[in-house]
């Protein structure tokens, strides 16, 4: 293959506009959180919704652009190509246009409106597709009829990321909780989508020979959770998450599941009633996946009081609520859903309180159906 040699300039400038970037924001805010319940096991929120594109997925887009722009498969003239349910294609339209290539995101229809806005104000364009499991191939389509690059963060997330430190999402828990009473958290607890966070947390806590363990929380409609606990890679599901961001129809390549210490179920409607029950803790909005690594976290909170175990357990602020306004802070869309949040605000309420946790029955209902006359 013989390339210009603008090409390998043109590489070279937009590497560094993407180290400029990172240089010009500064690490995410480790917020701490004091249960009256649980007064010897702090609880952290890793605060990723204050990166320039609002989530976690900031991270994995500059990963997943510096690594198509270093193994060469990203010119000045190419059109990159996503297959994403919304918050890594925003932040990936914000890479593309940093460096000057065009990007199309292929996402389900059913992606917030604000996601699909936000994807727009940096310049990407969106192609949806009725089937969440259309994604891959539309978007390895489109790509190949574009002469582009197929990003595929399911397959590449785990492997874009230098899990061993160079400042990743665990080596910056580790050095945030320096100070802290307990310095080495007890559990990390994260939700997957790709599964790229998920395999740097693992890897780097067994790297650095930490203690510390790793927790999946996985909404309903994820195949995660049966494969942590099966072993079966084959199993796949017809629905789509309902959580944007964590949960998949099939076992995506980048997830590791050996890394993986605890896996917890969570229903939606305790993830939904958990994100409203935080902006109470907070003072502002959270996103759902926040949400479900919550009701992970408080059983293992409760556990641990019960056990008369100390220590600080971590997880993810992944995105803020704004992005949800039309469903999870939305009345009538949770139930339309035949979704009932209060058993679980009412069950944290009471493990805020008492550091007791009381599962609640939050059973999805069916939404009534018309009459017809």
């Amino acid at each position: 293959m013989n390339r210009p040699p603008e090409w390998r300039s043109w590489c070279d400038e937009a590497v560094s506009r993407i180290d400029a970037d990172f240089a010009r924001s500064a690490d995410t805010h480790l917020l701490r959180v004091d249960i009256p319940g649980v007064p010897d096991c702090p609880l952290y929120f890793k605060d990723e919704s204050v990166h320039p594109t609002g989530s976690l997925k900031h991270r994995l887009a500059r990963s997943l652009f510096l690594y198509g722009l270093c193994n060469g498969l990203i010119g000045p003239r190419t059109t990159v190509v996503e297959a994403s349910s919304g918050s890594t294609a925003v932040s990936e339209a914000y890479f593309a246009r940093l460096v000057g290539v065009p990007f199309i995101a292929v996402m389900p229809c059913s992606t917030s409106r604000e996601k699909i806005a936000l994807i727009e104000f940096h310049g990407g364009r969106c192609h949806l597709v009725d089937s969440p499991a259309a994604v891959y191939h539309e978007a390895a389509r489109l790509a190949e009829r574009a002469g582009g690059h197929y990003m595929d963060q399911f397959t590449y997330a785990e492997r874009a990321t230098d899990w061993r430190g160079n400042n990743n999402i665990a080596e910056s828990i580790f050095e945030q909780m320096r100070n802290e009473p307990h310095s080495v958290p007890e559990w990390i607890v994260v939700g997957a989508g790709t599964g790229g966070t998920s395999s740097t947390l693992g890897r780097y806590v067994r790297y650095r020979r930490h203690p510390t363990r790793i927790a999946l929380a996985d909404p309903e409609n994820s195949v995660f959770h049966d494969y942590c606990v099966n072993g079966d890679a084959s199993i796949t599901h017809r629905g789509a998450s309902r959580i944007e961001g964590i949960g998949r129809p099939r076992v995506e390549p980048s997830f590791n599941r050996h890394v993986i210490d605890r896996s917890f179920r969570v229903p939606d409607a305790a993830s939904f009633g958990a994100a409203r029950f935080l902006e109470g803790v907070l003072g502002r909005k959270v996103g759902p996946s926040t949400g479900t690594a919550l009701i992970a976290c408080v059983q293992l909170l409760a556990e641990m009081k019960r056990t008369r175990r100390r220590g600080a357990v971590v997880t993810l602020l992944c995105d803020g609520g704004e992005r949800y306004l039309a469903t999870c802070y939305d009345d009538g869309w949770l139930r339309g859903q035949g979704l009932d949040i209060k058993p679980a605000r009412d069950a944290l309420s009471h493990f805020w309180t008492k550091g007791l946790w009381r599962e609640p029955h939050t059973r999805t209902r069916q939404p009534k159906r018309p009459v017809l006359r």
